[in-house]
């Protein structure tokens, strides 16, 4: 039976310290820096293939391990079915007891209620702004980028790489490829 952790941060700015600190007492740990909203999180699927029976996975909050309810929820389920436990740190969430994994669903479910309150919020202070006309949006400099990251791709430089010439954010490049190359 092994202690396994997972921690991340959703920038390159943030710091993991205090995560890896509170999960000091884990046999292996496992971490990244990148956006909970991005579907491919290397080091969780990592995690995810590397646990056994009888291990147990700690996160030091919710928030670090999956970005809504449904993705919390079809974490849990996949551990629970490989016989895994989960602990919540800052929650005292333990799944190998029922308590535990109603808490884990009633929590997941308020985060993400509490989400889209915030969300709704901001979309109406924009709204507010806009119509007020003080609402500049993003600063469109990662897009006076375009031409350069467009040419970095087109050569087989890799994402990162690109964003890093550019001096821009790997979303940033990310978004500039979704826009197209027109």
């Amino acid at each position: 039976m092994a202690q396994v952790g997972y921690a991340r941060v959703s920038t390159t700015g943030q710091n993991l310290e205090s995560q890896l600190e509170a999960l000091k007492s884990c046999d292996k740990v496992f971490q990244e820096k990148v956006s909970g909203a991005d579907n491919h999180r290397p080091q969780l699927s990592s995690l995810l293939e590397f646990v056994r029976e009888g291990d147990v996975v700690l996160v030091t909050k919710l928030d670090r391990l999956a970005r809504n309810t449904r993705h919390l929820l079809e974490i849990a389920e996949f551990l629970q079915r490989q016989r895994v436990g989960l602990k919540i740190l800052n929650l005292g969430i333990d799944t190998s007891t029922p308590t535990g994994k109603l808490m884990l669903t009633l929590i997941g479910a308020i985060a993400t209620f509490e989400r889209e309150l915030m969300l709704e919020r901001q979309a109406e202070g924009i709204a507010l702004a806009k119509a007020k006309g003080k609402y500049k949006g993003r600063k469109p400099t990662a897009m006076n980028k375009r031409d350069e990251v467009i040419q970095l791709i087109k050569i087989g430089i890799p994402k990162a790489e690109a964003a890093r010439r550019a001096g821009i954010s790997i979303s940033s490049v990310q978004r500039i490829l979704r826009k197209g190359h027109d």
